[in-house]
């Protein structure tokens, strides 16, 4: 069963599940005159919370190299909305499933983060869930090159996220990243994080 008080917190913390967040990503100010015109594609990702006995973990991927978006960066499972999909939350499980064999009965889906925009065009519903310890990764090779678990009171640590500069279409931006090597967690998987720490300090303060 899962920590009590950590599943009050993460509940706290999200937007409810009987109606995904709507309007603008809240950083969408961030990629004013960056993207393509057009209407953003609908996309959901699934920031899994593992409950482990010793401290509760992140689960996350790194992409394989030979995908079209965001190819060989550290992510959370998901991809685009589709047609058949009920919800944000019914597609991030979908694809959790086909990314690294997450059974939907091995997670209890909580609720929405807040929506973010990526400099590829989709608009990123995150949907939190507490996944079962007994859960067994599964990869598909042609999507995912790893799999990993990043504790999670690390991910919430002030001090171990950063900004970091770069150039985009002739100007300069500034992205997150978190320092964790070997692994590079940085741009929409730690704006990902840092929306769920903020979420976090809000709803109750205190640390996990």
């Amino acid at each position: 069963m899962p920590d009590p008080v950590l599943l009050e917190r993460l509940r706290r913390a999200v937007h409810p599940l009987d109606a995904a967040p709507g309007g603008d990503p809240w950083n969408l100010e961030e990629l004013q005159g960056l993207l393509s015109p057009g209407m953003p594609r609908e996309a959901a990702v699934l920031l899994g919370v593992v409950d482990r006995p010793s401290a509760p973990s992140v689960l996350m991927t790194r992409r394989h190299d030979g995908l079209r978006h965001h190819a060989g960066q550290v992510s959370l499972p998901g991809g685009r909305i589709e047609p058949d999909d009920r919800d944000p939350a019914a597609a991030a499980l979908r694809e959790a499933s086909e990314e690294v064999g997450l059974d939907p009965v091995q997670a209890t889906v909580l609720g929405y983060l807040d929506p973010l925009l990526t400099i590829t065009g989709f608009r990123v519903v995150p949907v939190l869930a507490m996944i079962d310890a007994e859960f067994t990764p599964v990869p598909d090779p042609a999507e995912v090159a790893d799999v990993f678990e990043v504790p999670l009171a690390l991910l919430l640590d002030p001090d171990r996220l950063e900004r970091i500069e770069l150039q985009f279409g002739g100007r300069p931006r500034s992205v997150l990243q978190y320092r964790y090597p070997p692994q590079r967690i940085w741009g929409v998987t730690a704006s990902i994080l840092f929306n769920l720490r903020e979420r976090l300090a809000h709803a109750i303060p205190g640390r996990i």
